[in-house]
């Protein structure tokens, strides 16, 4: 599978830093980010967004609307289709990274995890899950520059063709701080 042509086929900034409440409102919509996730492929119109989700045409076209307000997409190019200026959309990031935000903007940011977990089941109870957990201690610079590594290796991921045969995979990846991790204690001399 070759990943020579660049994907998406339009020019974006590598990460954009989310902050404010209009970004991660835009962000955080469970819908939104299936549409920023299909123009991680290529430049789309409402339209073909439309078919892609199965979503009517309006509904779509205000979700993008609430996605340009937030300067996560913008019209990338135009078209003539059928004597009609059609305009295809494209993100203005590979990455949306949230930002330092404050205490009050939490409430704008739903925990996905559950429902990505959910989205294993099936692939579990087929015996096609690839997951395990691993814990490190490590200084929150270091966790800082380890995600940088796996949004390296996400981007890797994105730009596999969408259009290979198969299946459809996703890559879930998160790094945390947590204090429910066992450690032995250190060992007797």
């Amino acid at each position: 599978m070759s990943t020579d042509q660049q994907v998406p086929d339009y020019e974006l900034d590598d990460v954009h830093t989310v902050t404010s409440d209009q970004e991660l409102k835009a962000m955080f919509d469970p819908f939104r980010s299936v549409v920023l996730q299909l123009l991680l492929e290529r430049a789309a119109s409402i339209q073909e967004l439309a078919v892609a989700t199965r979503r009517p045409k309006g509904t779509v076209a205000y979700h993008v609307r609430v996605l340009a307000a937030a300067g996560m997409v913008k019209v990338v190019r135009t078209q003539t289709i059928r004597g009609q200026q059609e305009r295809f959309y494209g993100r203005t990031a590979r990455h949306f990274s949230v930002g330092e935000i404050r205490p009050e903007q939490l409430a704008l940011i739903p925990n996905a995890v559950p429902q990505w977990a959910a989205e294993t089941i099936p692939a579990h109870e087929a015996d096609q899950l690839r997951a395990f957990r691993r814990y490190a201690w490590i200084s929150e610079e270091h966790a800082g520059e380890f995600w940088e590594r796996v949004l390296q290796l996400a981007t890797e991921f994105s730009q596999l063709s969408s259009r290979g045969q198969g299946q459809a995979h996703a890559f879930l990846a998160a790094v945390y701080p947590t204090t429910e991790a066992p450690r032995l204690p250190e060992p007797q001399e």
